[in-house]
């Protein structure tokens, strides 16, 4: 199996240890070819896919620590591998983009809805369209607005207010 330039060598019977994957009906439905060899590339991240062939060796699914959570994601699905599988100890590494977007969530309230009728382009620079950002990106403008702009939101005025508060406290 060649996967991004990496070629894998293995028996069938290891891809037929994961039922109902994409490996697993590749053995099932492969013909030898005149070398007597069954080959196949893949377009796909390497360093995926050699957690992806060892959890068929040895029925343990790591998730590469050089690669985040949605990219590995991503190639589970493609593979057709259940998360679930995930040993616990690569859990919390493979989550983790979750519970960050999940903060991100709560953190974005009132005062940033104030600028939804402001022009895009203030905000996102040479970025392009707001839906190829990632939530950091979207929220990064608005948020240095808020803390450049003291006026430009009911955000930016609490925070401002609280600033000034915690500065007098302190003299």
């Amino acid at each position: 199996i060649n996967v991004g330039g990496f070629r894998h060598e293995t028996s069938v019977s290891t891809l037929q240890n994961i039922p109902d994957t994409r490996l697993s009906w590749i053995a099932e439905n492969s013909t030898v070819n005149e070398d007597n060899k069954r080959e196949y590339f893949f377009d796909r991240h390497p360093t995926a896919f050699c957690q992806v062939l060892n959890f068929y060796r040895t029925g343990k699914l790591h998730c590469p620590t050089e690669m985040c959570g949605p990219m590995f994601e991503e190639e589970l699905i493609f593979w057709g591998i259940d998360e679930k599988q995930m040993e616990p100890c690569c859990w919390g590494t493979y989550t983790q983009h979750r519970e960050a977007e999940e903060n991100l969530k709560a953190f974005v309230g009132p005062g940033f809805n104030d600028l939804k009728d402001e022009p895009a382009e203030n905000h996102m620079g040479s970025y392009g369209s707001i839906n190829e950002l990632n939530c950091w990106k979207r929220i990064q403008p608005q948020l240095w607005e808020t803390l450049d702009e003291p006026h430009s939101s009911k955000m930016a005025k609490v925070q401002l207010i609280l600033y000034q508060c915690i500065t007098y406290k302190k003299v």
